[in-house]
């Protein structure tokens, strides 16, 4: 779906609750120049700075930090947020609130959230439409100058 929507090539992102790293990659692999992944667990934050580097990704930022402190401290703008955070984050609400908040997206950036069911975000200011995939949806925010809110729902992604 991004593919259609986005120019891959000339997109500034960041990877929030990066893990493994593999949405970055994707980013990379398909033409992202300026990638920042925020991980705070070690092991992970390991893993991504070496496979990044075995990779020989160039402008791939790596930063060993907790998201919401990232977030609060963040003075740079961003094409494209993505965040899977851990299904059980207790405060996930917070985090499209914080993004727009703390206006880390350029105009007509996209914040993409991973999460389950139970979180809705169809009256959120921002929401542009969500992808359900059963026990795993993306809700897909949309800056604008002028938010309207009670973007489009799709119940099943292609």
């Amino acid at each position: 779906m991004l593919q259609n929507q986005l120019d891959f090539e000339e997109l500034k992102t960041l990877d929030l609750f990066g893990g493994t790293g593999s949405i970055s990659y994707e980013l990379a692999s398909r033409g992202a120049k300026d990638l920042t992944i925020i991980e705070k667990d070690q092991k992970m934050f390991s893993f991504i700075v070496k496979t990044a580097e075995m990779l020989n990704l160039k402008n791939f930022n790596v930063i060993k930090s907790d998201v919401f402190r990232f977030i609060e401290q963040c003075h740079e703008k961003f094409d494209l947020i993505f965040a899977g955070p851990p299904y059980a984050l207790k405060n996930i609400d917070d985090l499209p609130k914080m993004i727009f908040e703390r206006q880390l997206l350029n105009e007509d950036g996209w914040f993409i959230l991973e999460h389950t069911p139970k979180n809705n975000y169809e009256g959120f200011p921002y929401f542009k439409s969500s992808r359900n995939y059963g026990t795993t949806v993306f809700s897909i925010f949309k800056a604008s100058l002028n938010p309207s809110g009670g973007g489009t729902s799709q119940q099943h992604g292609a």
